[in-house]
């Protein structure tokens, strides 16, 4: 009879163990992952069409440039086609390229020459829920903040 209580306690415990552990993932935040959409388009920013900026699993980011300026941002998924795009605005630079790692990190309070400038972010969600946000300098951007809604970090 003791063995048997026992056996039910270890199972109990089990099974709450196992069910917190899946509360916590169900409840995990997605991520949001920043890059330097300048940095990325680099010298193709002088000459117009669709160029490529990253190939991440089954996604293509690419930005169609016209006169020198991004006019939009598209992301194409391999099996499903075009993905929704969503555009941000911030004061706040979110993304810098960490040369020594060829990188790109969170630098959202970076003080430097970009002080003051706003910020225009393409951004999709990819299968995980992680969401992928692509950062120009306003200036680089044809059509402004038409349509951008202010980025808030989550958490």
């Amino acid at each position: 009879m003791n063995l048997n209580r026992m056996q039910r306690f270890l199972i109990a415990g089990a099974c709450a163990v196992g069910l917190f552990a899946l509360g916590q993932a169900a409840f995990a935040a997605p991520k949001a992952n920043h890059h330097n959409g300048k940095n990325m388009i680099g010298e193709k920013i002088k000459t117009d069409g669709h160029h490529v900026l990253e190939t991440k699993g089954a996604y293509t980011v690419s930005a169609e440039v016209k006169s020198g300026k991004i006019a939009g941002v598209h992301v194409k998924h391999a099996k499903n086609g075009d993905v929704a795009v969503k555009k941000y605005k911030t004061d706040k630079k979110m993304a810098q390229l960490l040369e020594s790692q060829g990188r790109f990190q969170l630098a959202a309070y970076a003080q430097d020459q970009y002080v003051g400038t706003t910020y225009i972010g393409y951004s999709y969600v990819d299968e995980y829920g992680n969401e992928e946000i692509y950062w120009f300098p306003y200036d680089m951007i044809l059509d402004g903040d038409t349509g951008a809604i202010a980025y808030v970090p989550a958490g």
